[in-house]
């Protein structure tokens, strides 16, 4: 594990790091990574997390996706623990709580129970990710009691990057389900703000956003 980790890091600083190049190393050492003890592959990520280095912790969002179908309660509770210790920014957030927290989500729904805590937490970073968690779920049209749970104590949230992540929640909610959010958004009105009422809006006719006009 130790040597893979040097190469990872050597090719990151001798390449100076974008996007595609991070896709790019995710890909040639999932192989690798693959044939790791579980246990070991673990130790591997919160390794690169460990670091504190954005490039770093984005490589753990992109490989670790390639296991979605393994990820579970287990898993979950190792992401929450690299959301409390390592993420700090909306980028890592969003990779972390999009890619791996909801495929746990995806094969273990009763997860989703975990996230009303979240809505509670002083890290704005984890509230945030109470949400994004949801989104495959909106996506897809599931547990959309759940969402709606979820998003009601954060609609009224005062931080901006947490009113945008619900605010996104919703807007992928809604197509699947456009009568539940317009109803939630209309009972809700006096209490959302008027940031996650316009990206809540982004995707609906112009008769549901009559329904649900920004503050």
């Amino acid at each position: 594990m130790n040597e893979l980790l040097a190469e990872i890091r050597a090719g990151f600083d001798r390449l100076g790091v974008t996007a595609p190049e991070i896709h790019r190393v995710a890909r040639d050492v999932y192989p690798r990574v693959k044939k790791l003890p579980v246990a070991e592959r673990d130790r591997l990520c919160t390794a690169l997390w460990a670091s504190r280095k954005h490039e770093e912790g984005a490589l753990v969002c992109y490989l670790y996706r390639r296991f979605a179908k393994q990820c579970g309660a287990r898993e979950f509770a190792l992401f929450t623990s690299w959301l409390d210790r390592y993420v700090d920014n909306w980028g890592l957030t969003d990779g972390l709580s999009l890619w791996l927290l909801g495929a746990s989500i995806a094969n273990d729904a009763t997860l989703i129970d975990q996230l009303d805590s979240w809505t509670r937490s002083k890290n704005r970073w984890k509230r945030r990710a109470a949400a994004v968690a949801l989104v495959y779920s909106a996506k897809r049209g599931e547990h959309t009691r759940a969402i709606l749970r979820i998003a009601r104590p954060l609609i009224e949230d005062e931080d901006d990057m947490v009113q945008k992540g619900v605010g996104w929640l919703l807007k992928e909610t809604y197509p699947k389900n456009p009568a539940d959010v317009v109803r939630f958004l209309a009972a809700n009105r006096k209490k959302t703000t008027r940031l996650v009422l316009r990206y809540a809006a982004e995707k609906m006719t112009p008769a549901d956003k009559s329904t649900v006009p920004a503050r």
